[in-house]
């Protein structure tokens, strides 16, 4: 790992850890179980010389041309969505209300788009950068806690739109951490409630026990209609 050379003695051995999710991880057909097993890993952000990380709390799926809560429900293709169409292992960043960028992970294989949503993470490396880029002034939980908060913090943004998940600077990552069927719970997602009889599916998934975790008034988004 390249960015090992620029680093602390601390941030080299957590990095060194870390096993990079390879394309075989995304490009599997169920993005129900994809969206589960996202929970726990770590997300890695390498940007003019700041490094930040943190683990995933929180997540939802979107189940592309049949889920009326997704951007690309019935098949629908725009220069925004194409990156939503294609391999997955790349991210899918969005703005929403002219304000929050959120960070999506693409899953399945071309032409296929399925999406998942980061909704929340822990910070693990890089607090005081994630402060500065917030303007908070304590690591509390509202620091990642909601989708826009998680990109803000590790200082994701539209422009990341179509960027490798196994980039060097940019990546997700397995660090041996485990979780238990039950500490994974479902719940509808948040901020969907025009997509009809798809806005009850229990698409969305968090880390139970953990604060890092979105609430309505927090971070009421989802890869859906607003924005569109």
């Amino acid at each position: 790992m390249k960015i090992l050379s620029h680093l602390k003695t601390k941030e080299d051995k957590f990095l060194a850890t870390l096993k990079i999710l390879n394309e075989s991880f995304y490009t599997r057909k169920d993005v129900i179980i994809i969206a589960k097993e996202l929970l726990g890993k770590i997300i890695v952000t390498y940007f003019d010389g700041e490094l930040t990380a943190a683990r995933i709390t929180e997540t939802e799926a979107y189940n592309g041309a049949v889920d009326k809560a997704s951007h690309a429900y019935n098949n629908r293709r725009t220069k925004r969505t194409e990156i939503m169409y294609a391999n997955g292992g790349a991210a899918y960043v969005y703005l929403c209300y002219g304000i929050h960028h959120l960070f999506n992970v693409v899953t399945n294989i071309k032409d296929t788009p399925h999406a998942i949503l980061i909704r929340s993470a822990e910070p693990i490396i890089g607090i005081d950068i994630m402060l500065q880029r917030t303007r908070k002034k304590k690591p509390d939980y509202t620091l990642t806690s909601g989708p826009g908060n998680v990109s803000k913090a590790l200082g994701i943004y539209t422009h990341h739109t179509g960027n490798d998940l196994q980039s060097e600077n940019f990546f997700i990552a397995d660090d041996g951490f485990k979780l238990t069927k039950n500490k994974i719970i479902s719940t509808p997602r948040i901020g969907v409630d025009y997509a009809a009889e798809d806005a009850l599916l229990p698409y969305r998934f968090f880390i139970k026990g953990n604060d890092y975790v979105s609430q309505k008034k927090l971070g009421n988004f989802g890869i859906g209609k607003s924005g569109n």
